[in-house]
């Protein structure tokens, strides 16, 4: 199904040759391109961007971060899609003064896709030797019935009510979890 957006397929074969230690491909680009498929839409309806991330440990600068983001842009660039393009080892640095509140330092990827909001978006693929590798922490039951459930873990409830009333817009058939349940 998620080969049907063209860019991820493009992604997920192309980003190999970066050589970004424990990269995956997730969260939102997922999500939305299964939901958009499930809602008879085409599968890169409404996508803002695509999360391609990452964890170095050995080097925390946001220059070396900005570097992989620029090499990314060169080899993604036919795809005309934005590639957002993140060291989940340095998240910790800048997300208090994104998100107000400050969250310990990730160990590793799966580390990070474990945080992610939902858990429809906690999912990453990659590609690996075999074909395509997935790692959803909550399981992909959620995803493909295209409930939205928050994932307390991290996020705050103003974050998830934000989120889920822009995806409501684009995706009415989302059966949405509310905070509180």
């Amino acid at each position: 199904m998620l080969l049907q957006n063209g860019a991820i397929a493009a992604i997920v074969r192309r980003a190999p040759e970066l050589g970004l230690p424990q990269w995956y491909l997730g969260a939102g680009c997922i999500a939305q391109t299964v939901w958009n498929l499930r809602s008879g839409a085409p599968a890169m309806q409404h996508i803002v961007d695509y999360d391609l991330v990452y964890y170095d440990a050995a080097d925390l600068s946001e220059t070396a971060e900005a570097h992989e983001a620029q090499r990314a842009a060169a080899l993604f660039g036919d795809q005309e899609v934005r590639v957002d393009v993140k060291n989940q080892a340095r998240v910790h640095r800048w997300y208090a003064s994104r998100f107000g509140h400050t969250i310990a330092p990730y160990r590793s990827t799966r580390d990070a896709i474990d945080t992610w909001p939902t858990t429809a978006t906690g999912v990453g693929i990659r590609t690996l030797d075999a074909g395509l590798a997935l790692y959803a922490p909550f399981g992909i039951e959620d995803l493909l019935a295209l409930i939205v459930r928050p994932n307390r873990r991290q996020i705050t409830r103003d974050i998830y009510c934000a989120k889920v009333a822009c995806w409501r817009a684009c995706w009415p058939a989302l059966t949405i979890i509310p905070w509180d349940d």
